[in-house]
């Protein structure tokens, strides 16, 4: 019913990984998608997706870790793992700077080659560096893929959606309080939707101080059915779709 399209819970510092995915299949969550933030995470990702039934796993390294090396990601993808369904988390993010802006840009275009190369999806983590990353992304051809934990305004998702990019949303729409924020989920087209939980980080009301989790991929996608006056149903059947047309799961 639902697909849970990023979460970490495969990182070794994540605590009883098992029964979270049994919760998570209780909750009526079809398909976790395990994602890569390094080259060790990455590996870690790829590794947890081939013990369990309906994982998948996504290999990038993320901006604020891009100064430690990518290399590992092509050797990942070169064994063509079949539980490998995307690059990614790879990207800017110019609010912390943790790698140096030329470093994260050189990640950043060295993943999005191998996204071409290997035909696959990509997943983006942006953050206050818009501005310089749409003229990469447009620098490669035929990229498909999504803006995860989607949080700037109309007018960069706009820009995403002329692209054909997917949105990510996850438990930050259920709690935040600025009401342009809001403004910008509801603007978000359902059929360009999808449901994360970026677990452990982000838990979505009404489970905020508890450890995140795939299973409440639930809660967020009851908070926007009841904001668009749509059944919970509808939301899971239109946004699992979504990410089984991107990641092809």
């Amino acid at each position: 019913m639902f697909i849970d399209t990023h979460c970490h819970i495969h990182e070794l510092d994540y605590q009883g990984e098992e029964d979270a995915l049994k919760r998570a299949i209780d909750a009526g969550v079809t398909s976790v998608i395990c994602v890569g933030t390094s080259e060790e995470s990455s590996v870690e990702a790829v590794r947890f997706a081939g013990e369990h039934k309906n994982v998948y796993a996504s290999v990038g390294v993320h901006p604020h870790d891009s100064k430690d090396g990518w290399d590992q990601v092509a050797e990942l993808l070169k064994t063509k793992d079949k539980k490998i369904i995307a690059v990614g988390e790879i990207g800017l993010d110019y609010h912390y700077n943790h790698s140096p802006s030329q470093i994260q840009i050189k990640a950043l275009e060295s993943q999005l080659q191998l996204a071409v190369d290997y035909d696959l999806p990509v997943i983006f983590h942006v953050r206050e560096a818009f501005d310089e990353f749409w003229p990469i992304f447009d620098n490669f051809k035929k990229i498909k893929g999504e803006l995860h934990s989607y949080t700037d305004s109309i007018k960069n998702l706009n820009q995403g959606l002329k692209r054909g990019l997917y949105i990510g949303v996850n438990g930050i729409s259920t709690f935040t309080r600025d009401d342009q924020q809001k403004e910008m989920f509801d603007a978000i087209p359902l059929e360009f939707m999808l449901l994360e939980t970026d677990a452990p980080f982000l838990t979505p009301s009404p489970f905020r101080g508890k450890i995140n989790e795939p299973a409440f991929v639930r809660e967020i996608a009851q908070y926007h059915a009841d904001r668009r006056g749509i059944s919970v149903e509808e939301t899971a059947q239109k946004t699992t779709a979504n990410a089984r047309k991107l990641f092809s799961i």
